[in-house]
């Protein structure tokens, strides 16, 4: 399943054989700006349910009946958080989190400002049982994505603030401590790592927008260490000189000098694309990714 902004839609698509995919097929509509979608089921009684991220809202349709997406009947739409405060960013990806819940990354309303909405610019843990939900960090200003990596935890990516210069500050790549404060808006050139804020483990050129991310499998083809991670990059409109428009590698090192004990060693795999976002590994190690701005998916291996 994607998520379609042009259509307005989730797609199926069925992979087949030759690592491709079928023609897609719309099977929820009707949405706003949807960009995260997250086929979930209850461990206890075997409901199973699809949540789809919107501006400013976070629904879920209940499955009532087929074995694949294109012959699943639906319940009603249903809410669990709406209201959240939109603007220059949105709610983004939703990741699977621990003991059933799981985590939605919400994107900050501005480029450098105090929010009047606690749920802009956090990523929140959702109980999709009982319906209650928290905000586990804040000062992440439009964090895309995030993946779990075991032994280590739930690293995300979050990008800073445009009109400081081109080179400053730089995307970041973030370790979820629940709880912690990641420093926007109060990062400057003068004080990038804000009085009780956590420190980036890796960082990557400014502006450039670092996005969708994954952990490889460890029977992938693509190159990489005991712990590597894929992710977008977007590009930026805030350069001179263009930036980003790349596949990532990012192989995880542990630092004994940070606190939270990693750093990142990153190199460009794939370059010269248009506007990479979101990217997924299959669990044949094929890695999938699509152009936000041509509507088309690849497959790299």
């Amino acid at each position: 399943m994607v998520c379609d902004t042009h259509t307005q839609s989730i797609l199926a698509l069925e992979l087949l054989s030759d690592g491709g995919f079928s023609d897609p097929e719309i099977i929820i509509s009707n949405l706003d700006n949807p960009h995260g979608v997250l086929l979930w089921e209850d461990l206890e009684n075997g409901v199973k349910k699809i949540f789809v991220s919107q501006a400013g809202s976070l629904n879920f349709w209940q499955i009532l009946e087929g074995d694949t997406p294109l012959e699943w009947k639906y319940g009603d739409i249903e809410t669990i958080v709406e209201g959240v405060a939109t603007g220059n960013h949105q709610q983004n990806a939703i990741i699977e989190g621990p003991n059933n819940t799981f985590f939605w990354h919400s994107g900050s309303t501005c480029n450098v400002c105090d929010e009047e909405d606690e749920r802009s610019a956090t990523i929140i843990e959702i109980d999709p049982i009982n319906e209650n939900y928290s905000i586990i960090a804040t000062g992440v200003r439009n964090s895309f994505d995030g993946v779990w990596v075991p032994e280590i935890g739930y690293i995300f990516t979050d990008n800073g603030h445009d009109w400081s210069g081109e080179s400053y500050p730089p995307e970041e790549i973030n370790l979820l401590e629940i709880g912690g404060f990641y420093g926007w808006p109060n990062v400057t050139e003068e004080n990038p790592i804000p009085l009780g804020s956590i420190p980036p483990i890796g960082t990557y050129t400014p502006h450039s927008s670092v996005n969708g991310i994954d952990l490889r499998p460890k029977n992938s083809t693509l190159p990489g260490e005991e712990i590597t991670l894929y992710a977008t990059v977007f590009g930026s409109w805030n350069t001179v000189i263009p930036v980003g428009k790349e596949i990532i590698r990012i192989d995880l090192i542990q630092n004994s000098s940070h606190p939270q004990g990693w750093e990142t060693e990153i190199t460009v795999v794939v370059e010269n694309l248009a506007t990479p976002l979101p990217l997924k590994f299959h669990p044949n190690g094929d890695l999938y990714f699509a152009e936000y701005a041509h509507g088309t998916l690849y497959r790299l291996t």
